[in-house]
């Protein structure tokens, strides 16, 4: 909220406070709407000021709330301009055949995450960009670098191990420039020749990033690895469990998490439970789960406390977690009735606040 002179105050501006004469008699009330006669009221009463909501304080949603906050809008701003910089040096590397200057990406990388006080606070920050379209293939992997940085906390790994992580984050899906644009960005399904096409972004980014100067071997090893499943379903070799790189492990739980946290031009990002929901459905045998459920247990736990939409309209707050299932915690509704949703399956979060 914030205080305004009267004579700076206009109509549909909404109040967050009661308003009172010097006797006590109310004026108006918290959360009035107010009108032209309701400021004349307010002049003959002499009232000097009042306290008005700004956008923040009438935002629904968590992430409403966050997308208005003075440090989002610091993020974004940094955000958009550090995207020129860090597209001349990828474009360097895949065009021109320039080595990737990795103490640069990493100085755009510190710039950005400065911005957040804890590493959820930035998932939230991640969470409301939104990349203009020719953007789209470079802030996919800016935006894992960040994520790299948070999981990597969550991990508990070295810091040596981090750096690797998350230069892994901003290289690993670089095979993708190389792909032409008609087929990458095709708004259809594609066909199996199409997806054959988009399959070779895995090798043409392990030959580009291979004996590159100042690259990490294991780098261009993510590149080539990062679509390995652990049960061999994945792509290009269908290798199995510690066959493929620790790395690409990570990288693959990362660049799933960011997909489905992206907005799309058909649908907004799912919102945290959603994405547990989707990795228990599909990541058992095919993520590492010695390092997907740690992730998937923080980012839960951050949701506890929350208030929250079910999908039948009902309203209600997080107050516990079932481990079992993460995404179908235990709801207190507004009557105070407990709502299990690993029992109500018919049931599921919607939105949250």
């Amino acid at each position: 909220m914030k205080t305004l002179a009267r004579m700076e105050l206009k109509p549909g501006m909404v109040l967050s406070e009661d308003v009172t004469d010097y006797s006590g008699k109310m004026l108006c009330s918290e959360g009035d709407v107010l009108s032209e006669n309701d400021i004349r009221v307010l002049e003959r009463h002499n009232i000097i000021a009042v306290s008005i909501k700004e956008d923040i304080d009438l935002a629904s949603t968590h992430f409403e709330k966050v997308m208005l906050s003075p440090d989002f809008q610091k993020f974004r701003k940094a955000y958009e301009e550090n995207m020129p910089a860090y597209r001349r040096i990828i474009d360097a590397a895949v065009y021109e055949k320039k080595p990737v200057d990795v103490l640069a990406l990493m100085k755009i990388y510190s710039q950005l995450v400065r911005c957040a006080s804890t590493g959820e606070r930035m998932l939230d920050f991640l969470y409301n960009m939104m990349p203009g379209e020719e953007d789209v293939t470079y802030a996919h992997t800016l935006n894992s670098a960040i994520i790299a940085g948070v999981f990597s906390k969550w991990l508990d790994i070295t810091q040596n191990d981090t750096f690797i992580f998350i230069v892994c984050g901003f290289l690993y899906d670089i095979g993708k420039l190389l792909i032409p644009p008609e087929i990458l960005n095709k708004p259809g399904k594609l066909t199996e020749e199409e997806f054959d096409v988009v399959k070779s972004h895995a090798k043409l980014g392990q030959v580009l990033l291979d004996g590159m100067h100042g690259i990490d071997p294991v780098v261009a090893r993510v590149a080539l690895e990062h679509h390995e499943r652990m049960d061999g379903s994945g792509y290009p070799s269908h290798l199995k469990g510690d066959e493929i790189d620790r790395f690409a492990r990570y990288i693959s739980i990362v660049d799933a998490y960011e997909a489905m946290t992206r907005v799309r031009v058909y649908r907004m990002p799912l919102n945290p439970f959603q994405v547990i929901a989707n990795f228990e459905k599909d990541g058992t045998g095919r993520y590492d789960m010695t390092v997907l459920t740690p992730i998937m247990k923080h980012v839960a736990s951050t949701q506890l406390g929350f208030e929250v939409v079910l999908s039948n309209g009902m309203n209600g707050t997080i107050i516990l977690l079932n481990e079992k299932k993460l995404s179908r915690p235990l709801i207190k509704n507004t009557h105070d009735e407990i709502v299990d949703l690993m029992v109500r399956t018919d049931l599921e979060i919607q939105s949250i606040y």
